[in-house]
């Protein structure tokens, strides 16, 4: 093979890389949308997304960074796997622990979604949600789902997994029109749709999570904002339809069959952890186990879940996993707190600490933290922030390093003229003695013959013999 040849094959290899990087990146943003209306559609674009990333990885030979929240969540993935070993039907457990491939967003996204495209990934999502929203709404005004028999949900399967990803999705519209610095208008204009979306889906566990998000990003933008939300509920109650203002009032009412049931939940999950403390009772475990432990109140005979975050896991899988998440959560929020007060990036991040704080809030009443298409926008949302940071570091390394080039390139050509000047004075001094018994060579100074590359520096040169003194 030619030098040309070579020179154009390896010139074509970053055309290459930029091409799947691309691919990538779109095909990370369609995640983001399509996981809003189809969780097939979404995982088959995460396949093409982690295909895409795996082959950067190998092409340019990269390391694989992560940022450090993963730690305690690869821990508690690893602790899933020890309670699904142990479980009384492990094959069960075990066939359920497909979900932790999931936790491959955070390294796709740290990668992918970096600098300035983090944002451009939250402008996709509040895009995708609003058309989401808008099928909820014409199913509830058109279609009629305005019941708890038949409620709103999208094209998703379950009116959970709709509320939830919608409420992630107002943290980050909110978050945008508080503290972004473009596409305010269009966050805002969504922002409607999608408070009456999640209102009439009657999941009362999102309302409580998205009144949880946007207090905290009320109270982070300015502490006096709070004094808005007395208002905006004496509007919703003003305006709402009576099915919602009742669903809402049930949440204090503990003579609810489903509050009663959730009581009963909390008693059964203690007995679960009480008999399994370090294992649980294993992954898709707690409907097998439910009779044995349902406690006399309960109002439904069977229960795939216990509708509650860290119940669930302590009783499913251990209180050593539990204590793994708590970790996770824990370096998650301190971390992001620790962004926001630098100021680096505020949008992301403050729609970050929204996602974790509405995660937790509904959390105490409904197994988001098990859903895959919630999971997978939380996921992606507190990966975000530390993407963004990821990008400017990049680019200011890159800085840096064309700075010390620049610097070292200059000490360089000094150290050449030095070098230059000292050959030709030990040059004349090579030549004194001869000089002295006048057998000076016929021609006096004749220059030194230096490489192409030191001929180009400038040279001082010695003053003619005659001149000099003796």
């Amino acid at each position: 093979m030619s030098n040309a040849d070579a020179i154009a094959l390896d010139a074509s290899h970053p055309i290459r890389d930029d091409r799947l990087e691309l691919a990538g990146t779109i095909s990370l943003y369609g995640v983001a949308g399509a996981l809003q209306f189809s969780i097939a559609a979404a995982q088959i674009l995460l396949t093409v997304a982690v295909t895409c990333w795996l082959a950067l990885v190998v092409v340019r030979r990269e390391r694989v960074d992560v940022p450090r929240f993963f730690w305690p969540l690869l821990a508690y993935a690893g602790l899933t796997l020890v309670s699904a070993a142990f479980s009384p039907d492990p094959r069960t457990s075990l066939i359920d622990c497909k979900q932790l491939v999931l936790l491959v967003i955070v390294p796709l996204t740290y990668r992918l979604a970096a600098g300035e495209r983090a944002s451009t990934l939250m402008t996709v999502l509040v895009s995708f949600a609003a058309a989401a929203a808008a099928v909820g709404i014409v199913q509830y005004g058109v279609l009629r789902y305005d019941n708890l028999h038949e409620r709103v949900q999208g094209t998703l399967g379950h009116y959970m997994t709709y509320s939830g990803v919608l409420m992630l999705v107002i943290g980050v519209a909110l978050a945008r029109v508080l503290f972004g610095e473009r596409d305010r208008t269009w966050a805002a204009l969504v922002m409607p749709a999608l408070t009456v979306a999640v209102a009439v889906s009657l999941s009362r566990n999102a309302w409580v999570g998205a009144c949880a998000a946007a207090a905290l990003l009320l109270a982070l933008k300015d502490f006096r904002l709070l004094a808005i939300l007395p208002i905006l509920a004496a509007m919703f109650f003003a305006v709402a339809p009576g099915v919602i203002t009742s669903r809402f009032m049930s949440i204090f009412n503990l003579q609810d069959p489903t509050n009663r049931d959730r009581m009963a939940m909390l008693r059964e999950g203690r007995h679960m952890i009480g008999a399994h403390p370090l294992t649980g009772v294993g992954p898709n475990m707690v409907i097998k186990v439910y009779p044995e432990y349902r406690d006399p109140e309960a109002v439904e005979a069977l229960n795939p879940h216990l509708h509650n975050v860290p119940l669930q896991i302590a009783a499913e899988r251990g209180l050593p996993a539990l204590a793994a998440w708590g970790w996770f959560i824990l370096s998650l929020t301190v971390a992001l707190g620790k962004r926001f007060r630098a100021g680096r990036h505020r949008f992301v991040t403050a729609a970050a600490l929204a996602a974790v704080v509405a995660m937790l809030s509904a959390g105490l009443f409904e197994y988001n933290f098990g859903d895959s298409e919630f999971l997978m926008l939380f996921l992606i949302l507190i990966t975000l922030p530390f993407a963004a940071d990821a990008g400017a570091l990049s680019r200011s390394g890159h800085e840096l390093t064309e700075g010390r080039s620049a610097t070292e390139s200059t000490r360089h050509r000094d150290s050449l003229r030095l070098c230059v000047s000292v050959a030709d004075s030990l040059c004349a001094l090579r030549l004194a003695p001869c000089r002295l018994l006048g057998h000076a060579p016929s021609e006096p100074d004749q220059p030194v013959t230096l490489p192409p590359r030191l001929a180009r520096v400038p040279r001082r040169r010695l003053a003619p013999p005659s001149t000099r003194p003796v």
